[in-house]
Order: C-alpha cells, then structure tokens, then sequence
C-alpha cells in the first residue's frame, strides 16, 4: 500500500500507472478515525475496481467556527494499519497546506443549492460548501471511476451526486448502507465522544426511525408533520437528548411532502440530536 502526500507524487507514480494499465480506480473518502463503516466502503470499492485509493484529510473548510475541527479524532497510525489489512491499494494523506496553499478562506469554492437549504446545511452554515469544495477537489486530484460514500449522511450524498451531475464529473457515485452497532447507533468516528451515560441514550436516534413502520401501519394517512412529532417524542426518551432537527422530506431533492408520506414515492425521515457536546445524525429512506 503506497501512501502520497501531494497531489504530483500521486498523479506522477500511481494514476499514471493505473491510467497506463487501464484499471479503474474506486476511491472512498474519509477524515480518518476510522471504522467498519469506512472499511465496508474500502471493501465494495475492492469488489467493483482494480485499484482501491482511500483520502484521510480532516477538512477545516466543513468545521464552524465554534465546531470541534481541532478535537476531531486524528489516528493515522491507526487508519494505516486498518487499510492496509483491508487491501486498500493507496493513500492520499495530505497536509492541508497540500489542500490549501494559500491558506482559508478561499476564493473559489463550489456551493450546491436546493439541496443544502435544509437538515444540516440549515444548523451548519458554510459545511457543504466545505464538503463539496473538498470532495470536488479530491476528484480532480484521485481522478476515480467510481466514489463511495456511506448513506449515514444521506444529504452530503444527495449533494455530491448533484455537484457531480452538474459539474459533469466522469465518476460514479456510489451510496452504501449505514453500518451500524449491535444496539443500532450508527457508525461514527464522534461515538467516541460520547461519555457511557450518553453513549448508552444515543441508539434512541435508531429506535425512533425504526417506529416509523409501525406508526405508518397505524396510520397510513401520516403527514410529513405528523410523524416529525412522532419521531421527536420518541428522540425526548432520552433524557439527556437535544434536538438540533428532525425532519421528513423527499429524496434526493429535500423539499417538503404534501400530503401522505407514504405516497411520496422517494422520501428520507432524518435528524440531528445533540448528546452533551457531541452532535450525532440518523436517518431512514423509503422505500429501503
């Protein structure tokens, strides 16, 4: 497994020779701290590519001024193990003078509208327009056939998959399954956060998504409101639980339901709670 620092010394030893040789290139985007959700990426992109190229790089232009970019878990030592046991053919770890030479904020940066209007782009001003700015970059840099990103943030791949349709970026997204622990939290690097009183509330995020069948089942009439109560009186179970939002919107375009949830052929029920410091996301789509 090679690991590259700059852009040059991987378009100079690996994309050329993966280019020279024909292979496709499936490429997971990370910031690190890594998972088995992240590995499962790394193992489909496995299955379905020649080469498998894994980006560590913990993006200060998706961070808030009063977010935790600087406490964000960092472990390379770690990640470069996991990947490489996975079978991860390379790394692209760069510093972020690699990323932004001349330093933040930027000039340029690539903004996706509509979608990003809602959920976290409205209790996150300025995030996806870190995430997509980055992610486009790092298309430019990896140059993949393919990108894979984990539906536990649905709306960051609603937004990519829109910068990528618009942008006309030659890779295809890949959206995989939310990995998720025995009692249902899914997978993140910020679990570690949480201290054991929270971390043993925060499956109430996976319990109040999964009590949507049955509310439906009850009532099939069930409007996008209706069940946002319903999942929040759920959420406040818990009694150390916030709500930053929960929301009931269609997929991929993120705009309100009229009438019958259940009638919206594509829809995503999705929401933010806050346990302590430390801020954790969810979500189901419909039909699964």
């Amino acid at each position: 497994m090679r690991v590259f620092r700059t852009a040059a010394e991987y378009a100079g030893e690996f994309l050329a020779e993966a280019r020279r040789s024909g292979a496709s290139i499936g490429f997971v985007p990370t910031m690190g701290y890594l998972h088995a959700g992240h590995l499962s990426l790394v193992e489909r992109s496995r299955r379905e590519n020649d080469r498998t190229v894994v980006s560590i790089f913990v993006n200060p232009l998706q961070f808030g001024p009063n977010e935790d970019y600087e406490r964000y878990p960092r472990d390379e030592a770690r990640d470069l193990a996991l990947l490489r046991e996975a079978g991860a053919d390379a790394v692209f770890a760069p510093p972020v003078a690699e990323m932004y030479p001349d330093g933040t904020p930027l000039l340029t940066k690539v903004t996706v509208a509509g979608v990003t209007e809602r959920m976290c782009g409205r209790s996150r001003p300025g995030h996806f327009d870190g995430v997509a700015t980055v992610v486009a970059k790092l298309f430019h840099i990896i140059a993949p056939d393919r990108a894979y990103f984990g539906l536990k943030d649905a709306q960051q791949v609603a937004v990519i998959e829109r910068m990528a349709r618009d942008l006309h970026f030659p890779v295809k997204i890949v959206p995989c399954p939310t990995k998720r622990e025995p009692d249902g939290l899914a997978m993140s690097s910020r679990n570690v956060y949480l201290s054991p009183e929270e971390r043993r509330q925060a499956p109430v995020l996976y319990r109040s998504l999964a009590r949507i069948d049955e509310w439906l089942a009850a009532e099939p009439g069930l409007t996008a409101e209706e069940l946002k109560m319903k999942i929040a009186e759920n959420v406040r179970e818990a009694p150390d639980a916030r709500i930053d939002y929960v929301e009931v919107l269609t997929y991929p375009d993120l705009v309100p339901i009229d009438g019958p949830v259940a009638a919206a052929p594509r829809w995503i029920a999705a929401l933010a709670v806050r346990f302590g410091a430390t801020r954790l996301i969810d979500n189901r789509l419909f039909p699964e």
